[in-house]
Formats: structure tokens, sequence, C-alpha cells
């Protein structure tokens, strides 16, 4: 019988030492910089609406034809909802405006502030109290 408490005694210590992956979750301040902000005009290819962070991807044309597919880091899907963003705001195919803060890996990934939708429509969606700029609108006067 002392045997089996032994063994589980073990098991149970190395699961709660040893836990799984973490999740994904992270602050502004730990992919993101805050002094590099960015501009991006392009379609939407594709939309996650997910937790912890929602991701739109777009095709940015460039000057010479190139187009550079970015993938865009928004809040939550409960933190946008509250801020009036529904995913329909976001259909694929739509050109969007997209003004945010650049990856500090040098990808093509940017945390955004607003989207500005076809019909003018600015919409919050960066994330707030994490690190971001100001109030998550790239530190422009509203």
């Amino acid at each position: 019988m002392s045997a089996v408490v032994s063994r589980l005694s073990v098991s149970v210590a190395a699961i709660l030492l040893f836990p799984g992956p973490a999740f994904s979750h992270h602050s502004f301040a730990a992919e993101f910089d805050g002094t590099k902000p960015v501009t991006l005009k392009g379609t939407i290819t594709k939309v996650e609406w997910v937790s912890p962070h929602g991701w739109v991807y777009i095709d940015v044309r460039g000057p010479d034809g190139t187009v550079v597919a970015w993938a865009i880091e928004t809040a939550g899907p409960n933190a946008l909802l509250r801020r009036g963003v529904r995913k329909t705001d976001l259909p694929i195919g739509s050109e969007v405006v997209v003004s945010g803060y650049r990856a500090k890996n040098g990808t093509p990934t940017a945390n955004a502030s607003t989207f500005t939708v076809p019909d003018g429509r600015e919409l919050i969606a960066g994330s707030s109290g994490t690190g971001a700029p100001a109030d998550g609108t790239g530190g422009r006067s509203r």
C-alpha cells in the first residue's frame, strides 16, 4: 500500500512541477514597439475572432506592386464587442486602413489601434491596459 501512495505522490508532484505549455497571452510591450507606429491599407483575407487576441490578416500592396501579407493583432472578441466592433464589420475582401504599431521582431505583424472601414467608421481594436500607448488609438487625439 505504501508503494502505491509513494508512486501517486511522485506522479502528483511531477504534474504540479512540470505544467503543460502556457497560454499565448502576452502584453503589448512584450511583442510590439510603441515607438513604431504604422498605417497600412489593405484587403482583408482572413479574420480570427479568438481569445485572448483576435487576428485580422490583410494583403498590403506596395508601391512596386508587391503584395505583403500582414497579421494584425486586435483585442479579444469580448473587448471588441464592448467597443461596438462586430466580426461582420470586417468582411473578407473589404479594404481597410489599419493604424497601429509594428512588431519588435520586424515581421509584417502589427497590433491594431484602429481599423477604418469602407463606410468611414473608425473601429477601436487595440489592446488596452497592457503597455499599449495612450488609449489604444495610436496616440492620436480623437
